[in-house]
């Protein structure tokens, strides 16, 4: 019953605004004691602020960056590349004893004007490809630990989407299915062997048509040898269908593949009233979703991270999203103060040592990699808190 209790700690203490005894843990310490990353999608441009970057170092032990190391952010112009922004998402993690997820190296999404609008062959357009993976990845060699080498690349209905690197025109695979996913992921490899490669995709963490289109073809990458070493559960929860999805049946079945399972942009988007604020039994609902989740992937050995899309509702992108009709996503209000969502992780979490007192110590082969991924020094050890934090 000691979780228990700290939660209703951590229920007082939030609402007397101050730190108990319970409530001084942190996410990050948390997760360490269960060997999880515990993750936050982050803006560089926001680390001038006092509360955004001391929030972010305090509660998580991993960072991705939103846009930083996305193509139209690092080769703006062809063959122009620009790393400050990644760079300075690296500085803030190596400052904070923090790992770096990069993300992501291939979408059909935010590319620059250039890229889309160039009218290139497929054979100009497969060297544009190369050149560009093999590029970020080596300039972060040794201090991202794992990419999302290609992101979003199937339709709710298990179909490749029509993109620019598929069919249109392609890079000369188009028609042979996900033989150009295979090509960047063996690219990227070959530019960073020690870096832990994942396929990233929203709306498959459940069983049904994506997910399973996905599972086939890590099965088909797994069967060839090629070098793909997780898969990246986005967890973007809008509806009760999403909510309720069978997330631990799909990670079960993915690890019985022999890959690494991660929760990689889980936010709750919620209703809104006329004041611009979630009501208190949304709030519940979402600490439940937020709960479950967690709880899911902090039970299962083979569930590596669990990461947030941001972590403060003051810079969520669902309002922007859905044109101000949802918001309160993440797991801090916008002034930064804690939600019920954030107790309802660090419960499980808790509940999930309480369960299985050795599975920090089963996620050892996990930590193995990472460490083997982030090499001379240059990124310290994060998956335990450092003292203090």
């Amino acid at each position: 019953m000691k979780f228990r209790c700290c939660l209703w700690g951590l229920a007082l203490a939030f609402a007397l605004g101050t730190p108990g005894a319970c409530a001084a843990q942190t996410l990050r310490q948390a997760a360490g004691k269960i060997g999880l990353l515990v993750g936050a999608a982050a803006n560089p441009d926001l680390f001038s602020e006092a509360a955004y970057s001391q929030t972010l170092a305090r509660q998580f032990n991993m960072i991705e960056p939103e846009n930083a190391m996305k193509w139209r952010a690092t080769e703006p112009k062809e063959g122009v590349f620009e790393f400050r922004a990644g760079d300075a998402i690296v500085a803030f993690a190596a400052a904070h004893g923090m790992k770096v997820r990069g993300h992501n190296l291939l979408w059909g999404r935010y590319n620059p004007a250039w890229l889309t609008q160039g009218r290139f062959t497929p054979e100009q357009l497969r060297a544009i490809m190369k050149r560009h993976i093999q590029t970020v990845v080596r300039h972060y060699r040794g201090r991202v630990f794992a990419w999302d080498v290609v992101n979003e690349a199937f339709d709710r209905k298990g179909r490749l989407r029509h993109t620019i690197w598929y069919d249109r025109p392609g890079i000369g695979l188009a028609g042979k299915g996900t033989a150009y996913i295979a090509q960047a992921f063996r690219w990227a490899h070959e530019a960073d062997p020690h870096a832990l490669l994942f396929y990233n995709d929203y709306a498959a963490e459940g069983i049904n048509a994506k997910s399973d289109a996905i599972f086939a073809m890590v099965k088909e990458f797994m069967r060839e040898g090629l070098p793909i070493a997780g898969v990246g559960l986005q967890m973007h929860v809008d509806s009760q269908a999403e909510a309720e999805a069978n997330v631990a049946a799909n990670m079960a079945r993915l690890e019985k593949l022999g890959v690494e399972v991660q929760i990689t942009e889980m936010d709750v988007a919620l209703p809104r009233n006329g004041e611009g604020k979630a009501r208190q039994s949304a709030l519940a609902w979402q600490a439940k979703v937020y709960r479950r989740v967690a709880l899911a992937c902090a039970a299962d050995p083979g569930c590596t991270a669990f990461e947030t899309w941001g972590f403060t509702d003051r810079y969520s992108w669902i309002p922007r999203h859905t044109h101000g009709e949802k918001g309160a996503a993440l797991l801090f209000a916008a002034d930064y103060k804690p939600k019920p969502a954030l107790g309802a992780v660090l419960d499980a979490f808790a509940q999930a040592l309480g369960k299985n007192p050795e599975i920090r110590q089963e996620r050892l082969r996990f930590e193995r990699k990472v460490e083997g991924a982030v090499r001379e020094g240059v990124i310290p050890s994060a998956v335990s808190a450092p003292p203090g934090n």
